[in-house]
């Protein structure tokens, strides 16, 4: 049995006959039931299933960062399921069936929100980021806060919103010491969360050496 929403002609929630209805953000959606398959997948069908397999693991670590980060993507997609459709589309390489995300092309934050000048990131401690940018006074943008993410793949990532805003001109992050490169990326979200910003990829570190890996 449906359930109608907002009156006969809205959208509907459940099984009417043959057909399946959900909402998605709000837009009304109509499938079919389920029919089990019989013929095998082909080698294109069997590639994607790959691809979103892989975007799913890399992304699954920082679910609660890019949900922040690609809130209001567009009115399809937003958050997580944004991300990963970003990833998929412009981050993989595939080369003999095997596929490799580049972190220097992810995006973990999508949004309209200008971002300062002159980033950059450097170890200033053995175990912590610094994290700088030219100090923004403009009205408008001044109580943004840095949204920064230090991400070990295969191990816990750091992520985190600070309280630094685009005045201070500077953030330091620490992180646990380890032997696997943290990838470090920067964004801005508005002070009332009403938008972010592009994230910006700063780089390939290994903490506690005295320089960049790349």
């Amino acid at each position: 049995m449906a359930r109608l929403i907002n009156g006969i002609n809205g959208p509907f929630i459940g099984k009417a006959g043959s057909v399946i209805g959900y909402t998605v953000n709000g837009v009304g959606y109509m499938k079919g039931l389920y029919k089990k398959r019989t013929k095998k997948p082909k080698e294109g069908e069997i590639l994607n299933r790959k691809k979103f397999a892989a975007a799913h693991a890399w992304l699954l670590p920082i679910k609660d960062f890019v949900k922040v980060g690609f809130k209001g993507y567009n009115e399809r997609f937003q958050g997580f399921a944004a991300a990963k459709s970003w990833l998929m589309k412009n981050c993989m390489q595939v080369t003999d069936g095997e596929i490799r995300i580049d972190p220097a092309l992810v995006k973990i934050s999508s949004g309209n929100l200008p971002l300062p000048e002159n980033i950059q990131c450097s170890l200033q401690e053995p175990d912590t980021f610094r994290i700088s940018w030219t100090p923004n006074w403009e009205q408008g943008f001044r109580y943004d806060q840095a949204m920064v993410l230090a991400y070990r793949l295969e191990f816990d990532p750091h992520g985190e919103v600070l309280s630094s805003d685009r005045t201070s001109g500077e953030v330091l992050v620490t992180v646990d010491p380890s032997p696997n490169p943290y990838h470090v990326y920067l964004a801005f979200i508005a002070a009332d969360r009403s938008r972010q910003s592009d994230s910006v990829y700063l780089g390939e570190f290994l903490v506690g050496e005295s320089q960049e890996v790349n």
